[in-house]
Protein backbone atom coordinates (compact mmCIF):
# COMPACT_ATOMS: atom_id res chain seq x y z
CA UNK A 1 0.00 0.00 0.00
CA UNK A 2 1.55 3.83 -1.11
CA UNK A 3 1.33 5.68 2.01
CA UNK A 4 0.28 9.28 2.02
CA UNK A 5 3.74 10.55 3.86
CA UNK A 6 5.99 9.20 1.36
CA UNK A 7 6.29 11.83 -1.81
CA UNK A 8 5.74 8.89 -3.63
CA UNK A 9 2.69 8.48 -2.58
CA UNK A 10 1.61 11.59 -2.91
CA UNK A 11 2.45 12.08 -6.25
CA UNK A 12 0.28 8.99 -7.18
CA UNK A 13 -2.87 9.86 -4.96
CA UNK A 14 -2.65 13.29 -6.11
CA UNK A 15 -2.72 12.88 -9.77
CA UNK A 16 -5.78 9.53 -9.26
CA UNK A 17 -7.82 12.14 -7.75
CA UNK A 18 -7.01 14.35 -10.39
CA UNK A 19 -7.67 11.80 -13.38
CA UNK A 20 -10.93 10.66 -11.83
CA UNK A 21 -12.56 14.14 -10.95
CA UNK A 22 -11.27 14.68 -14.74
CA UNK A 23 -12.69 11.51 -15.99
CA UNK A 24 -15.62 11.69 -14.37
CA UNK A 25 -16.35 14.98 -15.56
CA UNK A 26 -15.89 14.49 -19.37
CA UNK A 27 -18.38 11.44 -18.74
CA UNK A 28 -20.40 13.92 -17.64
CA UNK A 29 -20.18 16.39 -20.45
CA UNK A 30 -19.71 13.75 -23.29
CA UNK A 31 -22.61 12.17 -21.68
CA UNK A 32 -24.72 15.41 -21.79
CA UNK A 33 -24.39 15.96 -25.46
CA UNK A 34 -24.36 12.05 -26.47
CA UNK A 35 -27.83 12.54 -24.69
CA UNK A 36 -28.69 16.03 -26.13
CA UNK A 37 -27.71 14.32 -29.40
CA UNK A 38 -29.50 11.52 -29.29
CA UNK A 39 -33.38 13.14 -27.85
CA UNK A 40 -33.14 15.64 -30.76
CA UNK A 41 -32.71 12.95 -32.86
CA UNK A 42 -36.17 11.39 -31.58
CA UNK A 43 -38.09 14.89 -31.59
CA UNK A 44 -36.51 15.54 -35.53
CA UNK A 45 -38.14 12.25 -36.33
CA UNK A 46 -41.54 13.06 -34.10
CA UNK A 47 -41.44 16.45 -35.90
CA UNK A 48 -41.02 15.00 -39.12
CA UNK A 49 -44.28 12.96 -38.36
CA UNK A 50 -46.16 15.62 -37.41
CA UNK A 51 -45.09 17.69 -40.83
CA UNK A 52 -46.25 14.52 -42.76
CA UNK A 53 -49.61 14.62 -40.70
CA UNK A 54 -50.24 18.46 -41.58
CA UNK A 55 -49.66 18.32 -45.30
CA UNK A 56 -52.42 15.19 -45.46
CA UNK A 57 -54.95 17.28 -43.81
CA UNK A 58 -57.50 18.86 -45.66
CA UNK A 59 -60.97 20.67 -45.83
CA UNK A 60 -63.68 17.97 -47.34
CA UNK A 61 -66.44 19.44 -49.27
CA UNK A 62 -68.23 20.16 -45.44
CA UNK A 63 -65.38 22.14 -44.33
CA UNK A 64 -63.89 19.99 -41.87
CA UNK A 65 -60.50 19.04 -41.89
CA UNK A 66 -59.92 15.45 -42.88
CA UNK A 67 -57.12 12.75 -42.66
CA UNK A 68 -55.98 11.71 -46.24
CA UNK A 69 -52.88 9.48 -46.12
CA UNK A 70 -51.46 8.48 -42.82
CA UNK A 71 -47.96 7.75 -42.37
CA UNK A 72 -46.93 3.92 -43.16
CA UNK A 73 -44.40 3.48 -40.27
CA UNK A 74 -45.31 0.40 -39.13
CA UNK A 75 -44.41 1.41 -35.68
CA UNK A 76 -47.74 3.74 -35.06
CA UNK A 77 -49.22 0.09 -35.74
CA UNK A 78 -48.13 -2.18 -32.98
CA UNK A 79 -50.15 -2.09 -29.74
CA UNK A 80 -49.04 0.50 -27.02
CA UNK A 81 -45.72 0.78 -28.50
CA UNK A 82 -45.22 4.18 -27.69
CA UNK A 83 -45.54 5.77 -31.60
CA UNK A 84 -48.48 7.74 -31.30
CA UNK A 85 -50.33 10.12 -32.92
CA UNK A 86 -53.57 11.92 -32.95
CA UNK A 87 -55.10 15.24 -34.72
CA UNK A 88 -57.75 17.13 -32.98
CA UNK A 89 -60.57 20.30 -34.62
CA UNK A 90 -61.75 22.31 -32.24
CA UNK A 91 -60.28 20.04 -29.12
CA UNK A 92 -61.95 16.74 -30.79
CA UNK A 93 -59.75 13.95 -31.89
CA UNK A 94 -60.94 12.90 -35.34
CA UNK A 95 -58.22 11.08 -36.43
CA UNK A 96 -55.32 8.76 -34.34
CA UNK A 97 -52.79 5.98 -34.78
CA UNK A 98 -53.74 2.27 -34.62
CA UNK A 99 -51.44 2.04 -31.51
CA UNK A 100 -53.32 3.92 -29.77
CA UNK A 101 -56.49 1.78 -29.83
CA UNK A 102 -59.28 3.72 -28.13
CA UNK A 103 -57.13 5.78 -25.85
CA UNK A 104 -56.15 9.22 -26.57
CA UNK A 105 -53.25 11.27 -25.73
CA UNK A 106 -53.77 14.55 -23.63
CA UNK A 107 -54.30 18.09 -25.15
CA UNK A 108 -52.81 21.44 -24.71
CA UNK A 109 -50.89 24.10 -26.38
CA UNK A 110 -47.99 23.43 -28.74
CA UNK A 111 -45.26 22.18 -26.91
CA UNK A 112 -41.92 20.36 -28.67
CA UNK A 113 -39.81 18.06 -26.59
CA UNK A 114 -42.01 17.47 -23.45
CA UNK A 115 -41.94 14.88 -21.15
CA UNK A 116 -45.87 12.93 -20.80
CA UNK A 117 -47.15 10.03 -19.32
CA UNK A 118 -49.47 7.71 -22.49
CA UNK A 119 -51.64 4.69 -22.02
CA UNK A 120 -49.97 2.18 -19.47
CA UNK A 121 -48.26 5.35 -17.58
CA UNK A 122 -45.42 4.93 -20.57
CA UNK A 123 -42.71 7.82 -20.78
CA UNK A 124 -43.39 9.33 -23.28
CA UNK A 125 -41.34 12.29 -25.37
CA UNK A 126 -44.36 14.23 -26.81
CA UNK A 127 -44.25 16.90 -29.74
CA UNK A 128 -47.51 18.90 -29.81
CA UNK A 129 -48.37 21.56 -33.01
CA UNK A 130 -51.14 23.73 -33.63
CA UNK A 131 -52.09 23.93 -37.53
CA UNK A 132 -54.93 25.40 -39.98
CA UNK A 133 -56.26 23.91 -43.34
CA UNK A 134 -57.48 26.02 -45.86
CA UNK A 135 -61.50 26.38 -46.11
CA UNK A 136 -61.65 25.14 -42.58
CA UNK A 137 -62.43 27.16 -39.69
CA UNK A 138 -60.95 24.84 -37.40
CA UNK A 139 -58.55 24.96 -34.89
CA UNK A 140 -56.43 22.26 -35.32
CA UNK A 141 -53.78 20.35 -33.53
CA UNK A 142 -51.25 17.34 -34.53
CA UNK A 143 -49.62 15.51 -31.55
CA UNK A 144 -46.63 12.89 -32.11
CA UNK A 145 -44.70 10.85 -29.36
CA UNK A 146 -41.79 8.65 -29.07
CA UNK A 147 -41.55 6.29 -25.88
CA UNK A 148 -38.92 7.20 -23.76
CA UNK A 149 -37.29 3.90 -23.14
CA UNK A 150 -36.41 3.66 -26.78
CA UNK A 151 -34.28 6.91 -25.88
CA UNK A 152 -33.19 5.36 -22.95
CA UNK A 153 -31.85 2.82 -25.16
CA UNK A 154 -30.19 4.52 -27.27
CA UNK A 155 -28.20 6.59 -24.56
CA UNK A 156 -27.24 3.09 -22.92
CA UNK A 157 -25.84 2.27 -26.07
CA UNK A 158 -23.36 4.99 -26.41
CA UNK A 159 -22.77 5.40 -22.62
CA UNK A 160 -21.16 1.55 -22.03
CA UNK A 161 -18.63 1.84 -24.68
CA UNK A 162 -17.92 5.72 -23.35
CA UNK A 163 -17.14 5.07 -20.00
CA UNK A 164 -15.22 1.56 -21.13
CA UNK A 165 -13.29 3.99 -23.41
CA UNK A 166 -12.72 6.59 -20.73
CA UNK A 167 -11.72 4.00 -17.52
CA UNK A 168 -9.13 2.26 -20.15
CA UNK A 169 -7.82 6.33 -20.83
CA UNK A 170 -8.11 6.32 -17.01
CA UNK A 171 -5.93 2.85 -16.71
CA UNK A 172 -3.56 4.05 -19.14
CA UNK A 173 -2.96 7.17 -17.63
CA UNK A 174 -2.14 6.06 -14.35
CA UNK A 175 0.74 3.66 -15.43
CA UNK A 176 1.87 6.41 -17.07
CA UNK A 177 1.49 8.60 -13.64
CA UNK A 178 3.18 5.61 -11.84
CA UNK A 179 6.24 5.36 -14.91
CA UNK A 180 6.93 9.07 -14.37
CA UNK A 181 6.66 9.10 -10.43
CA UNK A 182 8.91 6.18 -10.54
CA UNK A 183 11.46 7.48 -13.25
CA UNK A 184 11.18 11.10 -11.49
CA UNK A 185 12.31 9.70 -7.94
CA UNK A 186 14.65 7.32 -9.18
CA UNK A 187 17.06 9.92 -8.87
CA UNK A 188 16.67 10.05 -5.10
CA UNK A 189 17.05 6.52 -4.85
CA UNK A 190 20.29 6.79 -6.07
CA UNK A 191 20.93 9.69 -4.23
CA UNK A 192 20.07 7.44 -1.11
CA UNK A 193 22.04 3.99 -2.13
CA UNK A 194 24.88 6.43 -2.55
CA UNK A 195 24.85 8.16 1.09
CA UNK A 196 24.67 4.59 2.45
CA UNK A 197 28.04 3.82 0.70
CA UNK A 198 29.57 6.87 2.04
CA UNK A 199 27.98 6.04 5.52
CA UNK A 200 29.69 2.70 5.00
CA UNK A 201 32.85 3.85 4.17
CA UNK A 202 32.70 2.18 0.24
CA UNK A 203 33.25 5.96 -1.19
CA UNK A 204 33.80 9.21 0.17
CA UNK A 205 31.58 12.04 -1.45
CA UNK A 206 28.41 11.70 -3.50
CA UNK A 207 28.82 11.36 -7.09
CA UNK A 208 27.15 14.21 -9.29
CA UNK A 209 23.33 13.07 -10.59
CA UNK A 210 21.99 13.41 -13.58
CA UNK A 211 19.11 15.15 -12.02
CA UNK A 212 19.70 19.02 -12.16
CA UNK A 213 17.70 19.59 -8.85
CA UNK A 214 19.77 17.24 -7.01
CA UNK A 215 22.72 18.83 -8.02
CA UNK A 216 23.32 21.55 -5.49
CA UNK A 217 21.71 19.45 -2.87
CA UNK A 218 24.63 16.94 -3.45
CA UNK A 219 27.29 19.58 -3.75
CA UNK A 220 26.40 20.98 -0.19
CA UNK A 221 26.39 17.20 1.09
CA UNK A 222 29.77 16.47 -0.06
CA UNK A 223 31.20 20.09 1.13
CA UNK A 224 29.62 19.17 4.67
CA UNK A 225 31.16 15.85 4.78
CA UNK A 226 34.76 17.50 3.21
CA UNK A 227 33.96 20.27 6.28
CA UNK A 228 33.88 17.34 8.76
CA UNK A 229 37.20 15.16 7.41
CA UNK A 230 38.71 19.07 8.07
CA UNK A 231 37.63 19.48 11.40
CA UNK A 232 38.03 16.23 12.22
CA UNK A 233 41.92 16.66 11.58
CA UNK A 234 42.52 20.04 12.99
CA UNK A 235 40.77 18.34 16.21
CA UNK A 236 43.51 16.11 16.33
CA UNK A 237 46.31 17.85 15.48
CA UNK A 238 45.36 20.51 18.02
CA UNK A 239 44.97 17.83 20.79
CA UNK A 240 48.49 16.32 19.59
CA UNK A 241 49.73 19.71 20.22
CA UNK A 242 48.29 20.07 23.48
CA UNK A 243 49.25 16.47 24.60
CA UNK A 244 53.04 17.69 23.70
CA UNK A 245 52.66 21.06 25.56
CA UNK A 246 51.65 19.12 28.29
CA UNK A 247 54.01 15.95 28.67
CA UNK A 248 57.14 17.98 27.84
CA UNK A 249 56.75 20.09 31.12
CA UNK A 250 55.36 16.77 33.29
CA UNK A 251 58.23 14.94 31.85
CA UNK A 252 60.84 17.28 33.05
CA UNK A 253 59.80 17.93 36.50
CA UNK A 254 59.79 13.78 36.59
CA UNK A 255 63.19 14.01 35.53
CA UNK A 256 64.43 16.35 38.26
CA UNK A 257 63.32 14.64 41.34
CA UNK A 258 64.20 11.58 42.83
CA UNK A 259 63.08 8.01 42.26
CA UNK A 260 61.95 8.04 45.69
CA UNK A 261 60.76 11.61 45.99
CA UNK A 262 57.21 11.74 47.61
CA UNK A 263 56.46 13.89 44.46
CA UNK A 264 57.04 10.94 41.70
CA UNK A 265 53.69 9.56 42.85
CA UNK A 266 51.58 12.65 42.01
CA UNK A 267 53.40 13.48 38.81
CA UNK A 268 52.49 9.60 37.98
CA UNK A 269 48.79 10.46 38.84
CA UNK A 270 48.86 13.18 36.59
CA UNK A 271 50.47 11.60 33.95
CA UNK A 272 47.75 9.29 34.05
CA UNK A 273 45.00 11.86 34.31
CA UNK A 274 46.41 13.80 31.62
CA UNK A 275 46.72 10.47 29.12
CA UNK A 276 43.29 9.50 30.20
CA UNK A 277 41.63 12.97 29.09
CA UNK A 278 43.44 13.60 26.03
CA UNK A 279 42.55 10.53 24.67
CA UNK A 280 39.09 10.77 25.65
CA UNK A 281 39.16 14.01 23.91
CA UNK A 282 41.08 12.63 21.21
CA UNK A 283 37.86 10.20 20.54
CA UNK A 284 35.51 12.54 20.82
CA UNK A 285 36.69 13.96 17.63
CA UNK A 286 37.31 11.13 16.16
CA UNK A 287 34.36 9.46 16.13
CA UNK A 288 31.41 8.53 13.72
CA UNK A 289 33.47 9.82 11.39
CA UNK A 290 31.04 9.46 7.88
CA UNK A 291 32.30 7.55 4.93
CA UNK A 292 34.62 5.37 7.04
CA UNK A 293 35.43 1.79 7.06
CA UNK A 294 38.39 0.12 8.35
CA UNK A 295 39.45 -3.56 7.20
CA UNK A 296 40.14 -5.89 10.47
CA UNK A 297 42.71 -7.87 9.19
CA UNK A 298 45.56 -5.31 8.24
CA UNK A 299 44.85 -3.99 11.42
CA UNK A 300 44.96 -6.82 13.24
CA UNK A 301 48.43 -7.86 10.93
CA UNK A 302 50.52 -4.38 11.97
CA UNK A 303 49.43 -4.63 16.04
CA UNK A 304 50.50 -8.18 15.68
CA UNK A 305 53.91 -7.28 14.59
CA UNK A 306 54.09 -4.51 17.19
CA UNK A 307 53.81 -6.84 19.55
CA UNK A 308 55.74 -10.11 18.34
CA UNK A 309 58.59 -9.12 20.81
CA UNK A 310 56.18 -9.15 23.57
CA UNK A 311 54.40 -13.06 22.23
CA UNK A 312 58.08 -14.14 21.92
CA UNK A 313 59.07 -13.42 25.06
CA UNK A 314 55.78 -14.88 26.66
CA UNK A 315 56.16 -17.75 24.04
CA UNK A 316 52.01 -17.11 22.99
CA UNK A 317 50.03 -17.73 20.20
CA UNK A 318 47.92 -15.59 18.29
CA UNK A 319 44.91 -17.09 15.96
CA UNK A 320 42.82 -14.95 14.15
CA UNK A 321 39.66 -15.82 12.62
CA UNK A 322 38.46 -13.27 10.30
CA UNK A 323 36.22 -13.49 7.52
CA UNK A 324 37.49 -12.49 4.21
CA UNK A 325 36.71 -8.92 3.38
CA UNK A 326 35.36 -8.14 7.21
CA UNK A 327 35.67 -4.33 7.97
CA UNK A 328 34.05 -1.96 10.39
CA UNK A 329 32.49 1.41 10.49
CA UNK A 330 35.34 3.28 11.84
CA UNK A 331 38.36 5.21 11.37
CA UNK A 332 41.46 3.15 10.93
CA UNK A 333 43.43 4.45 14.01
CA UNK A 334 40.04 4.33 16.07
CA UNK A 335 40.41 0.58 15.49
CA UNK A 336 43.82 0.07 16.09
CA UNK A 337 43.62 2.31 19.58
CA UNK A 338 40.88 -0.28 20.42
CA UNK A 339 42.30 -3.59 19.31
CA UNK A 340 45.69 -2.21 20.55
CA UNK A 341 44.91 -1.63 23.99
CA UNK A 342 42.78 -5.45 23.90
CA UNK A 343 45.36 -6.88 22.18
CA UNK A 344 47.77 -5.90 25.10
CA UNK A 345 45.75 -6.51 27.52
CA UNK A 346 45.39 -10.54 26.25
CA UNK A 347 49.76 -10.61 25.76
CA UNK A 348 49.59 -9.01 29.85
CA UNK A 349 47.47 -12.09 31.12
CA UNK A 350 47.53 -15.07 28.72
CA UNK A 351 49.23 -18.10 29.89
CA UNK A 352 49.58 -19.35 26.26
CA UNK A 353 47.11 -18.69 23.23
CA UNK A 354 44.80 -15.22 22.48
CA UNK A 355 42.22 -15.64 19.81
CA UNK A 356 40.68 -12.47 17.50
CA UNK A 357 37.10 -13.73 16.66
CA UNK A 358 34.96 -11.93 13.98
CA UNK A 359 31.22 -12.38 13.54
CA UNK A 360 28.47 -10.68 11.69
CA UNK A 361 24.61 -11.08 12.81
CA UNK A 362 21.54 -9.08 13.97
CA UNK A 363 22.61 -5.81 12.31
CA UNK A 364 25.76 -5.89 14.05
CA UNK A 365 29.52 -6.37 13.93
CA UNK A 366 31.64 -7.46 16.91
CA UNK A 367 35.60 -8.69 17.42
CA UNK A 368 36.38 -10.57 20.40
CA UNK A 369 39.95 -10.97 22.03
CA UNK A 370 39.99 -13.71 24.25
CA UNK A 371 43.28 -15.03 25.84
CA UNK A 372 43.49 -18.60 28.42
CA UNK A 373 44.81 -16.38 31.42
CA UNK A 374 43.09 -16.11 34.48
CA UNK A 375 40.28 -13.99 33.88
CA UNK A 376 38.55 -11.64 35.71
CA UNK A 377 35.71 -11.87 38.35
CA UNK A 378 32.15 -10.69 37.24
CA UNK A 379 32.23 -8.40 40.23
CA UNK A 380 35.56 -6.11 38.81
CA UNK A 381 33.99 -5.73 34.72
CA UNK A 382 32.32 -2.85 35.99
CA UNK A 383 35.67 -1.33 37.63
CA UNK A 384 37.78 -2.45 35.06
CA UNK A 385 35.73 -0.24 32.28
CA UNK A 386 36.03 2.70 34.94
CA UNK A 387 38.70 4.91 33.98
CA UNK A 388 42.36 4.65 35.79
CA UNK A 389 41.38 1.37 37.68
CA UNK A 390 43.62 -0.96 38.03
CA UNK A 391 42.79 -4.66 39.63
CA UNK A 392 46.41 -5.48 39.88
CA UNK A 393 48.86 -2.87 40.90
CA UNK A 394 51.59 -5.27 40.35
CA UNK A 395 51.67 -5.08 36.58
CA UNK A 396 52.20 -2.17 34.18
CA UNK A 397 49.98 0.31 32.88
CA UNK A 398 47.74 3.31 33.88
CA UNK A 399 44.37 1.46 33.87
CA UNK A 400 43.35 3.31 30.91
CA UNK A 401 43.20 0.65 28.08
CA UNK A 402 39.75 -0.53 28.58
CA UNK A 403 38.36 2.28 29.62
CA UNK A 404 39.46 4.04 26.42
CA UNK A 405 37.92 1.11 24.45
CA UNK A 406 34.50 0.94 25.82
CA UNK A 407 34.78 5.11 25.58
CA UNK A 408 35.60 4.63 21.92
CA UNK A 409 32.82 1.95 21.14
CA UNK A 410 30.55 4.23 22.69
CA UNK A 411 31.46 7.22 20.62
CA UNK A 412 31.26 4.53 17.52
CA UNK A 413 27.85 3.73 18.47
CA UNK A 414 29.29 0.45 19.79
CA UNK A 415 29.72 -1.42 23.06
CA UNK A 416 32.65 -3.24 24.91
CA UNK A 417 31.78 -6.17 26.88
CA UNK A 418 33.61 -8.35 29.27
CA UNK A 419 33.22 -11.99 30.12
CA UNK A 420 34.55 -15.58 30.28
CA UNK A 421 35.57 -17.13 27.32
CA UNK A 422 33.88 -20.76 27.17
CA UNK A 423 36.90 -21.91 24.80
CA UNK A 424 39.86 -20.66 26.25
CA UNK A 425 38.35 -20.04 30.16
CA UNK A 426 39.86 -16.85 30.21
CA UNK A 427 39.34 -13.01 30.06
CA UNK A 428 36.45 -12.31 27.09
CA UNK A 429 36.63 -8.85 25.37
CA UNK A 430 33.87 -8.33 22.82
CA UNK A 431 33.72 -5.26 20.76
CA UNK A 432 30.47 -4.49 19.18
CA UNK A 433 29.96 -1.90 16.36
CA UNK A 434 26.83 -1.30 13.97
CA UNK A 435 26.81 -3.26 10.86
Amino acid sequence: MIGWHSIRGRLIWLSAAWLIAALLAAYLVIGGILERAITQRFDAETAAIADSLMANTQANSAGLAELYAAPADPRFAAPLSGWYWQIAADGEVFALSASLYDAELPGGDSIAGAEATGPGDQALRLLRRAFTVPDSSEALSVTVTAPRAEIDAALAQVRRPLAVSLILLGAGLVGAVLLQVTAGLSALKRMGRDLRAVRDGQITALPRPDATELQPVTEEMNALLGQNRDQIARTREQISNLAHALKTPLMALQGELADDHPGQAMIGRMDRQIGWHLKRARSAGGARVLGQRSALAPVIDDLALVLRRALRDRDLTLQAEIPSGFALPVEEQDLQEMLGNLMENAVKWADARIVIRAETGKGQLSVTVADDGPGMQNADHARALSRGTRLDERGPGAGLGLAIVADLAALNGGALQLGRDADLGGLSARLTLPG
